[in-house]
């Protein structure tokens, strides 16, 4: 579960399983459903039963993998990979073929998930683009969305930060910046 992504329709056959054991199913005999399985899968901090959404769960463990690919460089599992499948860019530029292994393509949907939810700590703004990144710290909204101004294309975030307070006051929006003209 942890290296491969299980289909869809097998997670479910299994959860199907989990409740008629979990409700005392035998047979065409039905049982009283006393709570929603909905419910039954939160977390028990929060009132469920701490029953897994096994779709979810191996999606977050194939994330873990590719988290593994993209933190720990020194490891075996590193260096395979890397030879194997990208060898002249990183995991997260990565590409999918025809040929590639199904661990592969489940890496690569572990890295997808890890895409979908991720955004850049910013730290010194210096390999973080401000039109390309995820670096917002909102929720809706974790990019910016206004059109591209020409001269800031490929700027970087560094340009936004203020090296003598090293706070975000945004010296690039005087008067006489292109940002300002947005206004």
């Amino acid at each position: 579960m942890g290296c491969f992504k299980i289909p869809i329709g097998l997670c479910n056959d299994i959860e199907v399983l989990i409740r008629k054991f979990w409700w005392g199913e035998r047979g065409n005999r039905r049982k009283i459903h006393w709570i929603k399985w909905d419910e039954m899968t939160k977390s028990k901090m929060v009132g469920g039963m701490g029953f897994r959404d096994l779709e979810m769960y191996n999606d977050s463990l194939l994330a873990q993998q590719a988290w593994r690919l993209l933190t720990n460089k020194d490891s075996l599992f590193y260096k395979i990979f890397k030879a194997r499948f990208f060898p002249h860019c990183t995991i997260m530029e990565a590409k999918d073929s025809r040929s590639s292994s199904y661990a592969w393509k489940s890496i690569l949907h572990g890295r997808n998930v890890i895409l979908r939810g991720a955004k850049w700590r910013i730290g010194n703004g210096k390999t973080i683009q401000i039109y390309r990144h995820r670096w917002l710290p909102q929720k809706n909204h974790d990019m910016i969305m206004s059109p591209v101004v020409e001269s800031m294309g490929e700027a970087t975030v560094d340009v936004l930060i203020d090296t003598d307070t090293n706070n975000g006051t945004m010296p690039c929006w005087r008067a006489s910046s292109p940002l300002r003209k947005l206004k």
